[in-house]
């Protein structure tokens, strides 16, 4: 009654905490048989043991607050055997059996540490938390780290073990991998969570035994091998190393030796292997070799600077052999350099390094920019560049030039255009382009249209619309020329020019190079005449324009009777159909003569007399001196099979005393005899060259000073040195205009009232509307 009286009263039940006190022998008898069943389970004689009674032994003891015993108890008996059992047993194998002594006394503490884990489990959940210190497996860890691993000289014979037997191996001897790999993991597990143990006791001295190794192999592969073999060398050594740490070592070490590895045989001597006499880089590139090549790539991508080192090799070698094909052409200017070889040379060039480029460089951006770079350098080198490569053009596009497909010629095109990127004076070369063009198109020597246009089309979407336009021209007065000289023949019919057959191309003066105003010469009676009547043709038509003779562009047939050895000659244009020399006409020997309308001219005078001096013929034709000596040359002093005239003396140089006579005695294998021009693919003579010069550089004068007015229109002030370099970048893309250049033009505009400069900072300009 009374104590449910007490529980009403209350209203709670109390539960009184169990009596902590455990005496302290019960104590010691609880631990004295854990210890036992510790020392047997390391003795394995853990068969009889009562797993579940021990659990609850080690349960008790840390539930009564006695973890500490416990704990330091453990530690006593786990370091007294290691001490007294273990570390005897693998001291007793050092020179014998070492390792595999060594690991299987590790294997058998992992065996037993993972059994009295699993008996003193309670004290690592609760224990171990509460003090923080190292769980029960961990701490036998570090006892067997501190007492066996670490101890004298277990520690160091461990280490050298391990380093001989990796040189061993490096040597080419078979060796125990399985016994390094436990070791390895050992070193691993014994560093708890981090690799310190590993690293010390053994990482850190194998990659400084390895630099060593390297250090020496290095010396040892670069005085026996060449560059090739080498880097094949080195490559098989870096395999080697990255497959022996992912083996047997720890795999974090493999990043680690390899970068040793590239330290000691790559990146220290990497200029060597590039510059190696007879086998480094220039060596592979003479010799095309790609796959060596390709495999130094791929090596010294491993390191710094190392694909660096190669580039600047490849950049010194095409920079000498570019600089060579560029200087042996502007030194050789007394056999004057033939253009069209000259840029095929540049070209096989580039296509040589851009084949390196795909094969051994994988078309690394690095590469095509010291390719480009180099190839921009000595291209403009030279000052006739720009010219050899319209030359250039100028020959794939004639006709007849050996048979090359379409597809071919646009390849070839397209080749010249790369090189054209690199010109620096594009101006220069639409110039060339442009006389080159006139020439084709004139004579009639162009292969196709359809390649033609695919040119413009090309330097069109390079350079703009506004070069192309005068080219696009050109084009419309041959169309137009063609449609004129089919009316000027129905014209004809009712009239005779006495046997000339004339062709005319009318050209729009601004659209086509050479003279405006081409000096007037005196044409000969019969082909004047006929010109005349074309003349009245084309007026009657088109009143109002001026039509003038481009004698520079034009080109005739004569007919012509050579006697032989004995008296008289015959000279005819296609017009005069009566011969002179009476009788012997019957030997005469026939022929038909290619020649321009200078050389036209001169040969006409030869039918009404027999010699002629310079002097004469350049009075009755007002033929300037250097056209004059230029249409006599090949005539009089060029191959012996095309000497129609004989000059008196018989020398080079022609003189304005010099007599000239019809060559009776001339005989040629062909009907038709084509008297060799100047050859085109020498290039322009040294006066032509300074006057292209003079009207590209006259040309640039007006393409600068519309710059700077477009600049300062948009402008409307700026000052002197941003003015510059805003010209400078807008015009880079044609020419490298000189500021000195730009300076003389801002000050024609400022004379000429386009701008003026500020009152109080004379650097200043200002545009006036």
């Amino acid at each position: 009654m009374k104590g449910r009286g007490m529980a009403k009263k209350e209203g709670k039940m109390r539960i009184r905490a169990f009596p902590m006190t455990m005496d302290e022998k019960y104590v010691e008898n609880i631990w004295n048989l854990l210890k036992e069943a510790i020392q047997e389970i390391q003795r394995k004689n853990n068969s009889g043991l009562s797993f579940e009674e021990l659990y609850r032994n080690a349960y008790t003891m840390v539930l009564h607050k006695h973890g500490e015993r416990l704990y330091s108890g453990l530690k006593e008996v786990v370091t007294n055997h290691l001490e007294s059992k273990v570390r005897h047993d693998v001291l007793q194998a050092l020179n014998n059996n070492f390792l595999q002594t060594l690991n299987a006394a590790w294997n058998d503490h992992q065996t037993s540490m993972v059994m009295i884990r699993d008996i003193l489990m309670y004290m690592d959940r609760v224990y171990v938390q509460q003090n923080n210190c190292e769980n029960v497996y961990n701490l036998g860890l570090v006892i067997f780290r501190d007492k066996v691993v670490r101890y004298g000289g277990i520690g160091n014979n461990l280490r050298i073990t391990l380093l001989d037997m990796i040189m061993k191996e490096r040597r080419g001897e078979v060796i125990n991998r399985l016994a390094i790999k436990n070791a390895c993991q050992m070193l691993m597990m014994l560093g708890i969570e981090t690799r310190n143990v590993y690293e010390e006791d053994f990482e850190s001295h194998f990659l400084k035994q390895s630099a060593e190794f390297y250090k020496i192999e290095s010396q040892k592969f670069l005085d026996e091998n060449s560059a090739s073999v080498y880097i094949h060398k080195v490559e098989a050594r870096i395999n080697e190393e990255a497959e022996r740490a992912t083996h047997y070592l720890d795999e974090s070490t493999e990043p680690r030796i390899v970068e040793v590895v590239e330290d000691e045989l790559i990146k220290k001597h990497m200029k060597t292997i590039v510059e190696m006499e007879g086998s480094g880089v220039v060596h592979m590139l003479k010799n095309n070799r790609m796959e060596d090549l390709a495999c130094m790539y791929k090596l010294f991508g491993r390191v710094a600077d190392g694909h660096k080192t190669i580039g600047d090799c490849v950049s010194r070698y095409l920079r000498e052999e570019g600089k060579a094909l560029v200087t042996q052409a502007t030194d050789e200017q007394s056999q004057q350099t033939n253009a069209v070889t000259y840029i095929q040379n540049l070209l096989e060039l580039k296509d040589r390094f851009d084949n390196f480029l795909l094969q051994s460089f994988s078309n690394d951006k690095y590469f095509k920019q010291v390719i480009s770079g180099e190839f921009e350098f000595f291209l403009n080198l030279n000052q006739r560049s720009p010219e050899f490569l319209s030359l250039f053009i100028d020959d794939k596009l004639k006709k007849g030039v050996k048979g090359l497909s379409d597809v071919e010629v646009e390849q070839v095109l397209d080749k010249s255009m790369i090189l054209f990127r690199f010109l620096q004076e594009k101006d220069a070369f639409e110039e060339y382009y442009k006389r080159h063009l006139a020439r084709r198109l004139l004579n009639q020597k162009s292969a196709s249209d359809d390649n033609e246009k695919m040119m413009i089309s090309k330097l069109k979407s390079e350079c703009g619309c506004q070069f192309t336009s005068k080219l696009e021209g050109m084009f419309k007065d041959m169309t137009l020329s063609n449609t004129v000289n089919e009316e000027f023949r129905s014209h004809l019919q009712n009239l005779n020019l006495n046997g000339v057959d004339l062709s005319v191309r009318v050209l729009t003066t601004g659209f086509w190079p050479g003279q405006n105003a081409p000096p007037p010469i005196n044409l000969p009676r019969i082909p004047s005449q006929a010109f005349d009547v074309f003349k009245n043709f084309y007026l009657a038509k088109h009143s109002g324009r001026i039509l003038t003779l481009q004698p520079s562009a034009g080109t005739a047939d004569l007919n012509a009777l050579f006697f032989g050895k004995k008296k008289g000659e015959g000279e005819d244009d296609g017009a005069a159909v009566g011969t002179r020399g009476g009788s012997e006409g019957s030997k005469a020997k026939k022929h038909i003569l290619c020649v321009n309308t200078y050389q036209m001219v001169l040969l006409l005078m030869f039918n009404t007399r027999e010699k002629v001096t310079y002097e004469e013929m350049k009075e009755e034709t007002l033929i300037p001196d250097r056209e004059l000596t230029r249409a006599l040359q090949p005539l009089s002093v060029g191959k012996t099979s095309q000497r129609i005239l004989v000059k008196t003396p018989k020398t080079k140089e022609i003189e304005p005393s010099h007599t000239f006579a019809v060559n009776e005695a001339f005989t040629s294998a062909f009907h038709r005899v084509k008297i060799q021009q100047a050859s085109a693919r020498q290039g322009e003579a040294e006066p032509e060259r300074n006057e292209t010069r003079k009207k590209v550089d006259e040309d640039r004068k007006h393409e600068i000073e519309a710059c700077i007015v477009r600049i300062m229109k948009s402008r409307k002030q700026l000052n002197h040195n941003q003015l510059v370099t805003e010209v400078v970048e807008q015009l880079n893309k044609r020419f490298q205009p000189s500021p000195l250049v730009i300076k003389k033009r801002i000050e024609g505009l400022i004379e000429r009232e386009y701008m003026k400069r500020s009152d109080h900072d004379r650097k200043l300009y200002i545009y006036l509307a």
